[in-house]
């Protein structure tokens, strides 16, 4: 099967780490991308087969140092990096099964009224805000007045 750009090789049963995939634990997936299926030496069509699996846990890789440098020319970086990874068990490996629906599915409907509710428009009752009238050039003056040029400083006495 093939998952996050990787190909792995799975029977039931089997713990694997791949990519992250969106989920927690105790979830379950069905991943679709069955490359090739076979029994002891027979190989299989495996065309509609998918593999479903158990969400074991969320969690990260180990750090990896990515360090570079440019000889002779002062330059050295050094940056760490941790993968995401979801730790699957896999439950079987068949045919298509639809997969039960998720939970999420209900909270996604109650909040439908409430943005409704926000789009809805003003009552009719409310006065239109009247618009601010322009600043004449006199407010403005008296609001900041206008700023004197700094003083020059007289240049330092050279002792001769």
């Amino acid at each position: 099967m093939r998952t996050g750009g990787k190909q792995y090789r799975v029977a039931a049963g089997d713990k694997i780490a791949v990519e992250k995939i969106e989920g927690e634990a105790g979830d379950t997936v069905s991943l679709g991308d069955v490359l090739l299926a076979g029994d002891g030496g027979e190989v299989k069509d495996a065309k509609g087969l998918t593999v479903s699996a158990e969400i074991i846990a969320q969690t990260r890789g180990e750090k990896v140092i990515v360090f570079k440098k440019r000889r002779r020319h002062n330059y050295r970086r050094r940056n760490g990096h941790r993968q995401s990874l979801t730790l699957l068990r896999i439950t079987a490996v068949g045919e298509a099964k639809k997969a039960a629906p998720k939970k999420d599915a209900a909270p996604k409907t109650e909040a439908a009224p409430a943005a409704e509710a926000k789009a809805a428009p003003v009552a009719k009752d409310a006065a239109p805000k009247k618009a601010a009238a322009p600043k004449t050039d006199a407010a403005a003056e008296k609001a900041a007045p206008a700023k004197k040029p700094a003083a020059k400083k007289a240049a330092p006495k050279k002792d001769a």
